[in-house]
């Protein structure tokens, strides 16, 4: 369920603050974000698959601390991200 490369690198560029940025919290929201969507259309065709469904509950908290902390230390930062990524 990796996001593949060129998608990932495109993310990246995109999100990035800075040319050689990779770890900004709107960069790993952004990656979060990829992957979540990859994982619920997974979870739609499989219904059961509790381990994966655990994961996605984790990255769900984990994007959603990454956005707590984004709007804690630059609000419009915070608001930038989530018009981007179009998350409440």
């Amino acid at each position: 369920m990796a996001v593949k490369k060129e998608v990932k690198t495109s993310l990246i560029k995109k999100h990035a603050l800075h040319e050689k940025d990779t770890g900004s919290p709107e960069v790993q929201v952004a990656l979060l974000s990829q992957k979540i969507e990859r994982l619920s259309g997974h979870l739609k065709v499989h219904k059961k698959d509790n381990s994966s469904r655990r994961g996605l509950l984790q990255m769900v908290g984990k994007r959603r601390r990454l956005l707590t902390y984004l709007k804690k230390k630059d609000p419009a930062r915070f608001e930038k991200a989530s018009k981007k990524l179009t998350i409440k």
